[in-house]
Order: C-alpha cells, then sequence, then structure tokens
C-alpha cells in the first residue's frame, strides 16, 4: 500500500496461524470491533503474522473502493503499489526488529493502490496488539490527497520566499523582532536566523535609532500609506556597511500584525532602480499571494458551497411543486396542464443532471482520469440529437438554426465530448438569450479541423469581465440572477486544450456573442 523505507503493514512476529483461525478469532469480538472500528473517521486494516487482511472497517474499504469484507483473506500487497513488492520482505524484516506503535514512512511519501489500479497519498499510523496469544497490527489509514496538494502549493511558494536574490524580512509590527528572514538576507548579513530573530531592523540600520525608525513607519501602522519606500544602510555582523533600497508594506503573519521588507542591495545597481523596483513589487506581491493562499483557499470553498445550495433549491423547489399540483388535474381535459408539469419537472431534473455530470467532469478533469474514446460518427447525428434537446429548453418564440451541409461530414472524435461541449454552448445561448430570438448553429471542414459556431443575440459580457469569462465558477455581474454554475465554459476549454482544439469567442452587451470551437479531427472520406 505504501512506498518508501516502511512499504508494508507487518505483525511482530512471525506464527504459523492460518486463516481460518484469524476470522474465528475476530469473530469473537466482531460486535466490538464492528462499535469501535465504525465510529472512526479513519481507515482500519488489520493484518495477522503472514500479512493477511483479517479485519477491516466501512472507511477503509470505501478508501480502497472495496466492497465490505471483500479485502478479508487478501494478501496485503492488493493494497500496495506493485512497483514496490519486490522491497516488502526486508521491510517486514525491519519492522519486526523494531516494532512498536509508530507512523510510518518518517516524513516520506507513501501510497494506497485502489482496487481500480489507481494510487493516492496517506498517512499511516501502525499499532502492534495481541488476541488469544496472536499477534497483529493494526493500521489507521488517511486519504491526505488534499493536504499534500496544499503543501506542495504552500512549499512552491516558500521556495519563492526563499530563494529571492533579494533579502526579505518579516518583522513584528509591535516588538520590531524578526520573524522570518530568507536566504538572501542570512547570507549577505551574516547573522544566523536565530540570531536575527532576537534582533530587530534598527540593529542593522546605524543610521536609525528606535524612535526615527518607528516614526517612519508610522504611515504603513495607521493606514496612511501601504508602502514605504526608503534609502538607507545596512550593517553585516562583520560591521561593514552597504547601501540598500528599503520597500516595507503591511501584511499579516500567524494572526498578527508584521511589516515586510524587501531589501534591495543597490551597492551597483544604481542605474537600474526602476527594473529592480518593478522586480521589488512582482516579489512582493508573490509573497502577498503566498501568506494569503489559505484564505483564498477557503473563500473558493464557501463561494462553491453557497453556489451548489443556490442552483440546487431552485430546481428543486419547481420540482416539488409541479408534483404537488399534478395529483390535482385528474380530468381528461386537464391534461394539457398535467403535461405542463410534468415538462417542468423533466427540465429541471435534465438540468440537475446536468450540473452533477459537470461537478464530475471538473473531478475527473483534475484527477486526470479522463480516457478520451475515438470512433467514428457522422457530424449531424450529434448535432441533431443536442438540437433535439435543446428543443425543450427554448424560450417563448426562440428558434434554433441548424447548420447547412454537414450530413456528409463522417469524423473520428470523441462523440461524448463533442455532444457535452455543443449541449454546453447551446444551452447558454438559450439561457442568456431573450424571448423571440435566434440561436445560429453554423459548422464546417477547414482542411483538417472542424470549425463549429454558436451565434446568440443574448445578453452578452461586459468587456471589463471577459478575460475570466472561463475561469472556473466565474459568474458575469449582467447574469448573476440566472440559474448557472459557472463551470460549464471551464469544462469545455479544458477538454479542448486536453485533445488540442481551442474556444474563442467575441461579445458585445445587449448585442450577444458568438464562440467559436476548433478541433483537429481526422475527416473520413
Amino acid at each position: 500500500m505504501f512506498i518508501d523505507v516502511e512499504m508494508t503493514f507487518v505483525s511482530i512476529q512471525q506464527f504459523s496461524n492460518s486463516l481460518p483461525l484469524d476470522m474465528d478469532i475476530f469473530k469473537k469480538t466482531s460486535n466490538v470491533f464492528k462499535i469501535l472500528s465504525e465510529a472512526i473517521s479513519e481507515g482500519i486494516v488489520v493484518v495477522n503474522s503472514k500479512q493477511v487482511i483479517v479485519a477491516t472497517n466501512r472507511f477503509s474499504d470505501g478508501l480502497f473502493d472495496y466492497e465490505e469484507d471483500e479485502l478479508i483473506g487478501q494478501p496485503l500487497e492488493v493494497l500496495i503499489p506493485k512497483k514496490y513488492h519486490h522491497n516488502h520482505p526486508k521491510y517486514v524484516d525491519s519492522f519486526m526488529e523494531n516494532s512498536g506503535k509508530r507512523k510510518m514512512g518518517h516524513g516520506r511519501d507513501l501510497y494506497g493502490l485502489r482496487k481500480d489500479g489507481s494510487t493516492f497519498p496517506v498517512e499511516v499510523g501502525l499499532n502492534p496488539f495481541s488476541i488469544y496469544d496472536n499477534d497483529y497490527v493494526m493500521a489507521l489509514v488517511i486519504d491526505i490527497t488534499v493536504r499534500k496538494k496544499a503543501e506542495e502549493e504552500l512549499k512552491h511558494w516558500a521556495n519563492i520566499f526563499n530563494e529571492s536574490l533579494n533579502e526579505i524580512f518579516i518583522f513584528d509590527a509591535v516588538t520590531l523582532k524578526f520573524l522570518n528572514v530568507n536566504a538572501g538576507a542570512l547570507s549577505n548579513l551574516g547573522y544566523s536566523l536565530e540570531e536575527l530573530r532576537e534582533m530587530t531592523p534598527i540593529d542593522i540600520k546605524p543610521n536609525y535609532n528606535k524612535e526615527q525608525f518607528v516614526s517612519a513607519i508610522k504611515p504603513l501602522l495607521q493606514g496612511y500609506k501601504k508602502k514605504i519606500k526608503f534609502n538607507t544602510v545596512h550593517q553585516r555582523k562583520d560591521g561593514s556597511e552597504y547601501p540598500v533600497e528599503v520597500h516595507l508594506q503591511y501584511s499579516r503573519y500567524g494572526g498578527g500584525d508584521t511589516l515586510v521588507a524587501i531589501i534591495i542591495d543597490i551597492t551597483e545597481r544604481a542605474n537600474y532602480t526602476e527594473k529592480l523596483e518593478k522586480t521589488v513589487e512582482l516579489r512582493t506581491l508573490q509573497l502577498k499571494e503566498a501568506l494569503h493562499k489559505e484564505k483564498e483557499l477557503n473563500e473558493l470553498k464557501t463561494k462553491f458551497l453557497s453556489l451548489v445550495s443556490h442552483e440546487f433549491k431552485t430546481p428543486l423547489s419547481a420540482i416539488m411543486t409541479s408534483s404537488a399540483l399534478i395529483g390535482k388535474y385528474a380530468k381528461d381535459e386537464q391534461q394539457d396542464k398535467r403535461q405542463r408539469h410534468v415538462n417542468t419537472i423533466q427540465n429541471k431534473v435534465k438540468y440537475l443532471n446536468n450540473i452533477i455530470n459537470d461537478f464530475l467532469s471538473i473531478e475527473r478533469l483534475e484527477s486526470g482520469k479522463i480516457n478520451y474514446k475515438y470512433s467514428q460518427f457522422s457530424l449531424s447525428k450529434v448535432v441533431n440529437e443536442v438540437i433535439y434537446d435543446a428543443n425543450m429548453l427554448l424560450k417563448e418564440g426562440q428558434i434554433i438554426v441548424y447548420p447547412e451541409d454537414i450530413d456528409d461530414i463522417v469524423i473520428d472524435f470523441d462523440e461524448k465530448i463533442l455532444e457535452l461541449m455543443l449541449n454546453n454552448l447551446i444551452n447558454n445561448a438559450i439561457k442568456y438569450s431573450p424571448e423571440h430570438s435566434k440561436i445560429e448553429v453554423k459548422a464546417w471542414v477547414d482542411k483538417e479541423v472542424i470549425k463549429i459556431k454558436i451565434i446568440d443575440s443574448g445578453i452578452g459580457v461586459p468587456e471589463k469581465e471577459q478575460k475570466y469569462l472561463f475561469n472556473r465558477y466565474f459568474r458575469a455581474e449582467n447574469a448573476v440572477l440566472l440559474q448557472g454554475t459557472g463551470i460549464g465554459l471551464n469544462i469545455v476549454k479544458s477538454h479542448l486544450e486536453n485533445l488540442g482544439g481551442t474556444i474563442t469567442f467575441t461579445s458585445k452587451e445587449n448585442i450577444g456573442s458568438t464562440f467559436t470551437v476548433t478541433i483537429p479531427v481526422k475527416i473520413i472520406k
């Protein structure tokens, strides 16, 4: 299940117990084990001395995508990526010699293997125990996929901070003591990090006393200025001095008020001030983004949950209302009213299904689980099906103009992905266009590509917001009152990029939009 130095669950000693005996032992304690294990929000896997799985809880079954009790009796190696099996025996021997309750990996990366062959990062705690003179090991398994991703992002930003060629200091706004500095500062000043944490900016600025420095940073602390810049001299540990340009701005670090200082050694750079200031501003922006990364992730999560709640609540209310009213129209002459509510239910269910499919598409795109399936099919077949379904969504007086001369076009492409893209674009055109309007679909072959245009006369996208249109969860300010998740165009663009295609658009507010999809395909003659 896991890689690196300790790749497996092992027992304290080697015994010759058979699997039926283990099953009998755990059968005696099944009620207690079940009650305790199902109350724990971690995966539990218990193995005997022969590395055979004798017990699991429901959480671990789900973690590895197995049915309840499906893992019982299987060797532990079914949960270990195959390429690490060859090291398994020596890890068993090592653990037997140094057994005890502990975590696996000692800071190294560990991975589990799901039933479908996919792997995922885990954290594992090993707990040896005995029942009826038989030794076992219980492993507590946690899926740390989200944590690993966050750690990698934070590590990336930490590297940007630490590897900057400029000196970067973070110090407390009240005590003025340094909280953190980057490698560039340590190298240039000659102090260790421990030494600097007992110092303040005044200790390295011989031209400033405390009163002068506090006065200089007062505009930042009182909010009069967002950033201040001044030139001064820094003094190294060996007493030597060098001229610097100091950029200071207010920030938050570890929940407290802090100041961030970007220091530029201008000894040999006096003629490049303007260029260096732009570099400093970029470094400052990168540092600020790193310090606020967690906050941005939380805001995105909140926005997502609010979006999902809103998008599900409205159609569900319509479904409940129509369901209740259908029963009131029992007479034959009321068939039209019944059918109207049936149509409402069908439309809302289809809308909910599309939302769910969009979220599933995002998950598959992010996890890399999408396998595109190419096949030969008629372009008109897909276009006909999409437009047929879209007709159920048309507002009063709306029409869809079918593309001309596409009946003889046969292509080799992923049919489901093409259908998904056309559904999204045509449904958007209907939703954002008024009644009695025209949605025009055009398609043609241009050398080795298929080009498809969807043209509407809808509300359009404000010019200042057009650069965000393909961002996930983005909703233009003139569309926030209309249903939508803001993820459809992002999904379309992601699929097209994966398949070597492109999507572009032109739009004018209150006039309409034109989306152009370019797909590299094999044209079948």
